[in-house]
C-alpha cells in the first residue's frame, strides 16, 4: 500500500486567496462593464441609423460560434482528459518513475475533475474567442448562393469556393487542432497515472491507453484524408510560378491533383490499419508505425517527388506550350472577377503629329480641359472661401458634374468643414469644442476648366452672407443651391470630434456658432440649434452617465450644457460611418460631397470582395490602390488580399442629420445577395429604387479603377502565348512632374469625349506606357453608360512616337524658350507647381494638357494658375507655354499651320538649372543696341511691374503685368530675328531676364 504524503506545494493563506479572488472579481468587473457599455452604445447608435439587424445579426452570429467552437473544443478536450483517466491502470508497478509521479497525483488527484475542467474552458475560451471572428465566413457559408460559373478543372460552381470552401477549411483547422490537443493531453494523463510508462517490466503501454491514443490517431489520419480532397480544391487558388499566374498548372492538374487523390484513399486504409493492427489483431503499435511511415513515404514520393520531376523534366522544357490552357483559364478568370470582361479594347493609331486646325472650333474637348487640379486648388479654397480659421476643405477637393443653365461639365467641388485642429485655446475648451462649434456650412464649387482673377477659381456655389466680396471670382446668385448647407458629418472629423446638439431654449437662445453675417474676422456671427432627426438622445441621466463612461468624460454628468433635449452625435466621418453600417464591404478611399435634393450627401462606394475565385489573380487592395493621393486626401485602404472584387454598393450619407442608405448597384453580384440575404432580405435598397437625381452624380470609383487598370498592364494580353512571354505588358507610369519619387500617376476625371464615344460622358482616365519604357501605350478610361459600368481601352501601335506622361513634362518644362519664362515665374520668393498632365486624343493625334501653378512663400500664400503647358503630336515637336488655354491653343494651330513639317526643337540641356535660377547669360552676347535695345528696356519694365504688382498684393494687376511680360519677350525676340516666343521651335532668346532677374509672384 502506497502511502501518501503531504502535499508537495505550500497551500495559500486565506488572506491571499481572498486578495486574489477580489483581484480576478475587479478584472472581470470592469472587463464585462466596458463590454457592456461598448455593446449599449452601439445598440443606441445602430438604432440611431436604423440597421438595428446588423447589430444583432453580426452579434448573435458571434455568441453562437464562440459557443459552439468553444463548447465544441472544451467537450473533446476535456473529455479525452477525463476518459484517459477513466482508464487509468488500477495497479502501478513498483519503480523509480512512479515513486517520482506519485506526488503529482497526489496534487491532482483530489480534485481532478476541477483540474479538467479548468483545462476545457481555457481552451475553450480561446477556441471560441477565435472563432467568433469567423462571422463573415459563417454567414456567407450558409447564405451564399451559385455564381452561374463553373471551375475549368472539376466543374464545380464557383459559388463552392467563394461561399464554402473558407469555413469548411476552417473547421478543417478546428478539428486538427482539437485532435492534437486531445493527443497531447491524454497522453499526459495517461503516462502521469501510468497508462504509458518508460521504465518498468512489461507493457510500455496498456491496452486501454493504447486503444484510446491510436483512435486518435486515427481521426487525425481520417481528418487529413478530408484535408487532401480540400486541398484538391484549394489548388485553383495557388501561384503556379511557371507561368507566373494563380491557379494550379500542367504539373499541378497532372501530377500533384492525382498524387492528392491517392494520397487520400491511403489515408484511409492508414486509418483503419491503425484502428485493426492496434487493437483488434496484433494490440501493438508495430503495424501501426509502419502504416503511418507508410503514409509519410507516400506524402514525400507520390506528393513531393513526382510532381518535382513532371515540373523539372516534362514542364520546363517546354513551358510555354504545357502551360497554355492554364494561363488562358487564369486569363479568363481575372477578367471576370475583376469586371475586366467589358473592357472594350480599340487601336487608336495616334498617327498625326501635326496640330489640326479643328483644335480651335472643337466643342468635345478642348473647351473641357480640366484647368484646376484639386489637389493643388484646395488651400485656394481654403483662403478664399474659409471665411474663418477653423474651416477647412482638406488636403485634396473632389470632381463632380453638374447641369448648370443646361450645360453639364465637370466642377471641383468642397465642403466648409470645422477642422477642429485649427481652433484657439480658447475655442478649445469641452463646451466651445463639442457644444458651439459643431459644424461646417456650404458646398464650394467652382467650373473645373475655368479661372478668373488672375488665376482663381470661378465660384460658383458656396457664399455665406457677408463674405468678402470678389464680384470678378464669384457669381451673383448660388447656382448649385443647397436647401440645408450645414455640415454636421465629414471627412474632417476624427473619432473623438462628437457633437452635443439640442437645446430646450433653442429658438430664444441658440447655442451652435452657424455663420459670419459680417465681413472679417470681427464681423457679426449668426447661430443655429440643430433640428434634425440624427443624433442619440441623451437628455436622461442614464444615458448621461453611459456616455460619461464611453468617452470618459465627466461634463456629461456635470455640464449645464446638456439638457432633456440634447442629442449626442458621432461617428461622424462619412466613410467610417458606412463601414460601421455595413462590415461586410471594402469602402473606397475617396468620398466626394453632392447637392442632392437641396442636400449636401456623401457618396460612398462599396466593394464587395472574395479571396477564393479559382484561377483569378490574387492581388493587395492597399498596394494596388497607393499613390501619389493616398493620405493627401484620400484613405489608404488596409492590407487585404482579394481576387474578386465588385463595385456592388452606393452608400449616401447625409451631411446634416447622418442618415445612411445603401443602394444595390451591381443587382448580378452574388457576394451582396449572400450578405444582403444574411441581413434580412432588405438590408440594401434595391437598384431600380436609386433616385434619378442621385444617380445622376454617381462616377466610376477611384480605387477600383486603379486595381483594373494595373491588372489591365497585364491581362489585356489575351494570348496565352504572348502572356508567357511578358512582351506587350505595360506599366503605369510615375508622377510626371517627380518621376523619382516612385508614385504612381493617379487617375484623373474628365468630362470629355473619347473616341468611339457619341457625346462627352464624366470618366476616370489614365495613361500607361509599355513595360521599361516611357512612350504611351494606351489610354485607360472608366464611365457609367445607361447606369452600367464600361472600360475602355484606347491601344497605340507598339512602335507609336506619342511620348507618355513623364516624357512629355520633361519635353515641355526643358524646352529652352519655355524654360526661360517658367524660370521668370519661379524664383527665391515663389515656386512652380504643376497640375494634372491631362492625356487627350483628339484628331488621330495626341494633345496633353498641364496648367502650372504658382504659389508665393509668403504666409498664407496659395497656388495662382498662370500659365497652361500644352503640347501636340509626339510631345516635343509642338509646345506651348500660353496665359490660358485658348490663346495656348490658337498658338499650338498656328505651329501646324506654319510649320508644315515640324521644326527641330532645340535639343534639351543636360544639365538644366535647378527651379528658381535662371539660365547664365552668353558671357559673349553684344549689347543690345537700336530696336534690340528699346525691346530690352520693355522686357526690364514689365519685369518691374510684375515686382510691383507682387507688392501690392492686386491678383488683377499681376495678371496684367504677367500678361504684358509675355508681349515683351515676344517683342524682344521678333527684334531678334526669331519666331515668337510661344513656338516652342524656336532656338532661346539672349533674352534680357538671362542676366538673373527672376519676376517674382504675388504673395496671395
Amino acid at each position: 500500500m502506497v502511502m501518501r504524503s503531504s502535499s508537495p506545494l505550500p497551500r495559500m493563506s486565506r488572506r491571499g486567496r481572498v486578495t486574489i479572488a477580489v483581484l480576478v472579481g475587479v478584472f472581470v468587473l470592469l472587463t464585462l462593464l466596458g463590454w457592456g457599455v461598448q455593446a449599449w452604445t452601439d445598440w443606441l447608435w445602430f438604432d440611431e441609423v436604423r440597421y438595428t439587424e446588423v447589430f444583432t445579426g453580426v452579434l448573435v452570429t458571434r455568441l453562437l460560434l464562440f459557443l459552439a467552437i468553444g463548447l465544441g473544443m472544451a467537450v473533446i478536450v476535456g473529455g479525452n482528459l477525463w476518459l484517459a483517466h477513466r482508464l487509468r491502470p488500477r495497479m502501478r508497478p513498483h519503480s523509480p518513475e512512479q515513486a517520482t509521479l506519485e506526488r503529482y497525483r497526489m496534487l491532482l488527484g483530489p480534485r481532478l475533475g476541477a483540474w479538467i475542467a479548468l483545462v476545457a474552458t481555457v481552451v475553450g475560451l480561446f477556441a471560441g474567442l477565435s472563432a467568433q471572428g469567423r462571422w463573415s465566413q459563417w454567414l456567407l457559408f450558409r447564405n451564399g448562393g451559385d455564381f452561374g460559373v463553373d471551375d475549368p478543372e472539376f466543374g464545380i460552381d464557383v459559388g463552392f469556393y467563394v461561399f464554402q470552401l473558407p469555413f469548411l477549411r476552417y473547421l478543417l483547422g478546428v478539428g486538427f487542432t482539437a485532435i492534437v490537443l486531445a493527443v497531447i493531453g491524454s497522453l499526459a494523463v495517461h503516462y502521469l497515472f501510468g497508462g504509458v510508462r518508460l521504465q518498468g517490466v512489461g507493457d510500455r503501454m496498456t491496452n486501454a491507453a493504447r486503444a484510446h491514443l491510436s483512435s486518435l490517431v486515427a481521426v487525425f489520419v481520417l481528418l487529413k484524408a478530408v484535408a487532401y480532397v480540400l486541398d484538391r480544391r484549394a489548388m485553383l487558388l495557388e501561384f503556379n510560378d511557371t507561368a507566373n499566374t494563380y491557379g494550379a498548372g500542367y504539373s499541378q492538374v497532372n501530377a500533384l491533383l492525382p498524387a492528392k487523390e491517392i494520397l487520400a484513399y491511403i489515408s484511409i486504409v492508414v486509418a483503419i490499419a491503425i484502428i485493426v493492427f492496434s487493437n483488434a489483431w496484433m494490440r501493438n503499435l508495430v503495424w501501426p508505425g509502419i502504416s503511418l511511415a507508410l503514409l509519410g513515404v507516400s506524402a514525400v514520393a507520390i506528393g513531393g517527388i513526382y510532381p518535382w520531376a513532371v515540373q523539372n523534366f516534362e514542364v520546363k522544357p517546354s513551358a510555354r506550350d504545357k502551360e497554355a490552357p492554364y494561363i488562358q483559364r487564369s486569363i479568363d478568370a481575372t477578367r471576370s472577377a475583376f469586371g475586366l470582361t467589358i473592357a472594350d479594347t480599340a487601336p487608336y493609331a495616334a498617327s498625326n503629329l501635326t496640330p489640326p486646325a479643328t483644335l480651335a472650333t472643337d466643342t468635345s474637348v478642348v473647351p473641357n480641359a480640366r484647368l484646376l487640379d484639386p489637389q493643388l486648388v484646395s488651400e485656394t479654397y481654403t483662403q478664399l472661401q474659409q471665411v474663418r480659421g477653423f474651416y477647412d476643405f482638406g488636403p485634396k477637393l473632389d470632381i463632380d458634374r453638374y447641369t448648370v443653365a443646361d450645360k453639364t461639365q465637370d466642377y471641383v467641388v468642397g465642403v466648409r468643414e470645422i477642422n477642429y485642429g485649427e481652433l484657439t485655446a480658447q475655442q478649445s475648451n469641452w463646451i466651445n469644442r463639442h457644444t458651439v462649434y459643431t459644424h461646417g456650412y456650404g458646398l464650394v464649387a467652382a467650373p473645373a476648366n475655368q479661372v478668373v482673377c488672375g488665376g482663381q477659381p470661378f465660384f460658383v456655389s458656396g457664399y455665406l452672407g457677408g463674405e468678402k466680396s470678389q464680384e470678378a471670382c464669384a457669381s451673383p446668385t448660388e447656382q448649385i443651391p443647397a436647401s440645408q448647407p450645414r455640415i454636421y458629418y465629414g471627412e474632417r472629423m476624427e473619432a473623438d470630434d462628437y457633437a452635443i446638439v439640442g437645446k430646450a431654449d433653442a429658438a430664444e437662445n441658440p447655442s451652435e456658432f452657424d455663420r459670419p453675417v459680417g465681413e472679417g474676422e470681427n464681423g457679426a456671427e449668426s447661430y443655429y440649434t440643430y433640428t434634425g432627426s440624427g443624433g442619440v438622445e441623451i437628455g436622461s441621466f442614464g444615458r448621461r452617465l453611459l456616455y460619461a463612461i464611453k468617452q470618459q468624460e465627466s461634463n456629461f454628468l456635470l455640464s449645464g450644457a446638456i439638457n432633456e433635449n440634447s442629442k449626442l452625435l458621432y461617428v461622424r466621418n462619412p466613410r467610417e460611418r458606412v463601414e460601421k453600417v455595413a462590415p461586410f464591404l471594402t469602402v473606397d478611399g475617396d468620398p466626394y460631397p453632392a447637392v442632392v435634393g437641396g442636400r449636401v450627401q456623401w457618396i460612398v462606394d462599396g466593394y464587395t470582395t472574395a479571396a477564393t475565385y479559382p484561377y483569378a489573380e490574387r492581388i493587395n487592395l492597399q498596394t494596388e490602390t497607393t499613390d501619389e493621393l493616398t493620405n493627401q486626401g484620400t484613405f489608404q485602404l488596409a492590407r487585404e488580399n482579394v481576387n474578386y472584387i465588385r463595385n456592388s454598393v452606393k452608400a449616401t450619407v447625409d451631411a446634416y442629420d447622418g442618415t445612411v442608405k445603401l443602394f444595390e448597384f451591381d443587382d448580378q453580384d452574388p457576394v451582396l445577395k449572400a450578405w444582403n440575404k444574411a441581413f434580412g432580405g432588405d438590408l440594401v435598397t434595391p437598384k431600380r429604387e436609386i433616385p434619378a437625381e442621385l444617380a445622376e452624380h454617381f462616377r466610376y470609383p477611384a480605387d477600383l479603377f486603379k486595381v483594373q487598370r494595373n491588372l489591365l498592364t497585364r491581362f489585356h494580353v489575351t494570348d496565352p502565348g504572348d502572356f508567357y512571354s511578358g512582351q506587350d505588358f505595360w506599366e503605369v507610369p510615375n508622377v510626371p512632374d517627380a518621376p523619382d519619387t516612385g508614385q504612381k500617376q493617379p487617375p484623373y476625371y474628365l468630362f470629355t469625349q473619347f473616341p468611339g464615344q457619341s457625346e462627352p460622358r464624366f470618366q476616370l482616365t489614365a495613361a500607361v506606357t509599355p513595360n521599361g519604357r516611357q512612350n504611351l501605350a494606351a489610354l485607360i478610361s472608366g464611365s457609367y453608360v445607361d447606369g452600367k459600368p464600361e472600360l475602355k481601352v484606347l491601344e497605340l501601335p507598339d512602335q507609336t512616337r506619342v511620348s507618355g506622361p513623364v516624357q512629355v513634362h520633361q519635353q515641355m518644362t526643358n524646352n529652352a524658350t519655355i524654360r526661360t519664362e517658367l524660370n521668370l515665374l519661379s524664383s527665391n520668393q515663389a515656386q512652380v507647381q504643376y497640375g494634372n498632365l491631362l492625356s487627350l486624343p483628339f484628331g488621330n493625334g495626341m494633345l496633353y494638357v498641364e496648367p502650372v501653378y504658382v504659389k508665393s512663400n509668403q504666409q498664407n500664400a496659395y497656388p495662382l494658375l498662370q500659365k497652361v503647358l500644352l503640347s501636340y503630336g509626339d510631345g516635343g515637336s509642338y509646345v506651348v507655354l500660353a496665359n490660358n488655354l485658348t490663346e495656348g491653343i490658337k498658338q499650338l494651330v498656328e505651329q501646324g499651320k506654319n510649320a508644315g513639317a515640324p521644326a527641330t526643337p532645340p535639343p534639351a540641356d543636360d544639365n538644366p538649372p535647378p527651379p528658381g535660377q535662371t539660365p547664365s547669360p552668353t558671357p559673349s552676347a553684344p549689347a543690345p543696341t537700336g530696336e534690340l535695345a528699346q525691346a530690352a528696356d520693355r522686357v526690364q519694365a514689365a519685369i518691374a511691374e510684375v515686382r510691383a504688382a507682387q507688392t501690392s498684393g492686386d491678383f488683377e494687376r499681376y495678371g496684367r503685368a504677367l500678361k504684358a511680360l509675355d508681349e515683351a519677350m515676344a517683342a524682344f525676340q521678333a527684334a531678334q530675328g526669331t519666331a515668337p516666343a510661344p513656338s516652342g521651335s524656336a532656338r532661346p532668346p539672349a533674352s534680357p531676364a538671362a542676366s538673373g532677374s527672376a519676376a517674382p509672384t504675388p504673395g496671395g
